[in-house]
């Protein structure tokens, strides 16, 4: 049994480790999102129609993917070009998410899952366990390693950097919430696939239990899915029996960890200069 933790805790990590990339280049431009959770919840959505219209995966990987962008492009503007409250218009999309999902829900049927791909001992996973590192490590490379992450980089850290170089910042906290939504859109899009159906409370928390992943890895993709595997792990405890402890405890664990790293790491983390703030 004690084998069985290794697959869990790989699938219960993916769907928060492309939610945390999306926060992670969110951020690093200077936006808070709090929107993940309704950027999965939508993606997740949009895979089940996608996929059920037309009876493959890979088109209800794109209409996922494009609904997270679309949600993520009513967040930028409303944060970016209409200067809306971040935190505010984070939940007004949530709220708005649950409430499309919930009034228009997609057919109960099961649809197509992603491809899966076998590793010795520990069995076969879906194509998007195997993405998530290696855009883990694209996203460093791009964040730290290019002139394009530099600047997305700056316009959550210095905005004069980007005004002395004639650069809009607005165009590149655009570019980091879009991001962010394809990525949370595809963390949606796992969660059907794996389970081949979507269902109420499909997301359960995950994109808030992402954006405590992002500030417990100091806003890095590398330590970001590391802390998410973290919390992956924890999720997964409950498939074996640990020194009796009851069921529902276990079950809660991992938002009770969320809780103790938002208490404790805030104050210590160091969050992009810029964060949240609109003024150039």
């Amino acid at each position: 049994m004690i084998l069985d933790i290794i697959p869990s805790t790989l699938r219960m990590t993916t769907p928060l480790g492309y939610a945390a990339l999306g926060g992670i280049y969110s951020e690093r431009s200077g936006i808070i999102n709090l929107a993940l959770e309704g950027m999965m919840l939508i993606g997740a959505y949009g895979y089940v129609i996608g996929a059920h219209a037309s009876g493959s995966a890979w088109i209800g990987l794109t209409v996922g993917v494009a609904l997270g962008v679309t949600m993520a492009l009513l967040h930028a503007m409303a944060t970016i070009t209409f200067h809306a409250d971040q935190i505010v218009t984070g939940i007004a999309i949530n709220i708005l998410a649950l409430g499309i999902t919930e009034y228009l829900i997609p057919s109960t049927e099961r649809v197509p899952g992603l491809p899966d791909f076998g590793l010795p001992i520990i069995g076969s996973f879906s194509i998007l366990v195997y993405f998530l590192p290696i855009l883990m490590i694209g996203s460093h490379v791009f964040i730290y390693k290019t002139p394009w992450g530099l600047r997305l980089r700056a316009a959550g850290e210095s905005t004069e950097a980007l005004k002395t170089l004639s650069l809009s910042r607005a165009k590149w906290q655009y570019l980091g919430v879009i991001v962010s939504g394809a990525f949370a859109g595809l963390g949606g899009c796992f969660l059907v696939s794996d389970v081949h159906i979507f269902t109420k409370g499909i997301i359960g928390g995950r994109g808030y239990v992402a954006l405590a992943a992002v500030i417990f890895g100091n806003w890095r993709p590398l330590y970001g899915v590391a802390a998410c595997l973290f919390f992956g792990f924890a999720s997964s405890l409950d498939l074996i029996d640990l020194w009796n402890i009851p069921d529902q405890l276990i079950k809660i664990l991992p938002y009770i960890l969320t809780m103790v790293v938002l208490a404790g790491l805030v104050g210590r983390s160091r969050p992009p200069a810029a964060l949240g703030k609109m003024k150039s």
